[in-house]
C-alpha cells in the first residue's frame, strides 16, 4: 500500500513543482547532463564515422550503440539508486522527493509555454514567430508562412505532449524513476543522433540509428495513449485517427499530431512531407489556445487513470 502512495504523491508533487517552480537551474538539470554527455561522445563518434553518405557504416553504428548503452546505464542507475535510497522513508517523505526528482523528467508548463511564446511572436511579425519558433523546431522556418508557423507550434505541441509528458510518466508508472529516466536518456538522444541523414555538415545516417530505433520502441505505447486521449476527449474517431496518423515517417509523432488536427478540425503539413488532415481549414491565433487547452485536458485524465491504476494493482496486490 505504501508503496502506491509514494509513487501517487511522486506524481502530483512533480506536476505541481512543474506548474509552480519550473525547471531547476541549468546546472542542476539532469536532461542538461544528458544532453552534455551525449554531445561529448556523440562528437566522439562521430571522428570515427565515415562522412560519405549512402555507406553501411557498422563500426559507427556499434560506437554509438555502445556509448548510448554506457549512459543509459549509468543515468538509470543513479535513478535506482536514488529511488532505492528514498522507498525507505515514510511514504510521504518517500513521494514528495522522488516527486522533486521525478519534476525535471517531465516539462508541461515550459512546453504550453514556448508554443504560447511562438503565437505571441507571431502576433508581433512573421520574422518574429519564425525566430521564436526556431527554439522548437530542427527543420529550416525561413520560408515559412504565418500559417505555417502556428501549425509548427501546434504539432510541436502535440509530438512533445507525449515526449516529454506521457511518455516519462508512463515508464515512471511501469519502472519508476530509473524508468523515466532511461525514456528521457532515449529521447534525448534520439533529438541529438537520430537523423536519417547529414544533419549540421555531419553524417547520423548509421551513426543515430541505434538511437532512434530505441526511442521508437520505448514512444510506441505512449505516443497511441496520448493520441487516444487526444481524440477521445475531443470527439475524434478511430478509424480517422489510424488513416491520418500513418502518414508521417515518424512511426510515432503521426499519432498525437493527427489527433491534434482532427480535434481542432484544422490541416497540419510539413512541407515535402506530409499533410495531416488535408480537408481542415487553417489554424488561427484560437487554435493555438484549444490546442493547449486540449492538451490540457489529455494530462489531467491521464493523471485521473494513473491514479486509478496504482490503486487498482495496489488492490489487487492485497485481495
Amino acid at each position: 500500500m505504501s508503496t502506491g502512495l509514494i509513487f501517487i504523491t511522486a506524481l502530483l508533487v512533480a506536476l505541481a513543482a512543474d506548474r509552480w517552480l519550473g525547471e531547476p537551474p541549468v546546472r542542476l538539470h539532469p536532461v542538461v547532463w544528458i544532453g552534455n554527455y551525449l554531445g561529448y561522445v556523440g562528437a566522439w563518434v562521430q571522428r570515427h564515422t565515415v562522412q560519405q553518405q549512402g555507406v553501411k557504416d557498422f563500426k559507427a553504428f556499434w560506437l554509438a550503440a555502445l556509448v548510448w548503452i554506457a549512459g543509459a546505464a549509468i543515468f538509470s542507475g543513479v535513478a535506482l539508486a536514488l529511488q532505492f535510497l528514498l522507498l525507505g522513508l515514510p511514504w510521504w517523505a518517500a513521494g514528495g522527493l522522488l516527486g522533486l526528482l521525478l519534476k525535471p523528467l517531465l516539462a508541461w508548463a515550459m512546453l504550453k509555454s514556448e508554443v504560447q511564446a511562438v503565437e505571441a511572436a507571431l502576433g508581433e511579425s512573421l520574422d518574429a514567430g519564425r525566430e521564436r519558433l526556431r527554439w522548437l523546431v530542427s527543420r529550416d522556418v525561413t520560408q515559412l508562412t504565418d500559417t505555417q508557423v502556428r501549425e509548427s507550434a501546434i504539432e510541436t505541441l502535440a509530438e512533445n505532449l507525449n515526449d516529454s509528458v506521457v511518455a516519462p510518466i508512463f515508464w515512471f508508472l511501469l519502472l519508476g524513476l530509473p524508468g523515466a529516466a532511461l525514456y528521457r536518456f532515449a529521447n534525448t538522444a534520439d533529438a541529438m543522433w537520430g537523423y536519417p541523414g547529414m544533419y549540421k555538415g555531419q553524417n547520423w545516417a548509421w551513426a543515430g540509428k541505434w538511437a532512434a530505433r530505441v526511442d521508437d520502441g520505448l514512444s510506441y505505447i505512449p505516443a497511441r495513449i496520448t493520441a487516444l486521449l487526444l481524440a477521445g476527449l475531443n470527439g475524434v474517431g478511430w478509424r480517422d485517427l489510424a488513416r491520418e496518423a500513418v502518414k508521417t515517417p515518424s512511426p510515432n509523432s503521426g499519432w498525437p499530431m493527427a489527433a491534434m488536427a482532427l480535434a481542432l478540425g484544422v490541416g497540419l503539413r510539413k512541407p515535402g512531407v506530409y499533410v495531416l488532415n488535408p480537408q481542415g481549414r487553417a489554424a488561427e491565433a484560437v487554435d493555438t489556445k484549444k490546442a493547449i487547452f486540449y492538451a490540457s485536458k489529455a494530462l489531467v485524465a491521464l493523471v485521473l487513470l494513473a491514479q486509478a491504476a496504482i490503486v487498482s494493482i495496489v488492490f489487487v496486490g492485497h485481495s
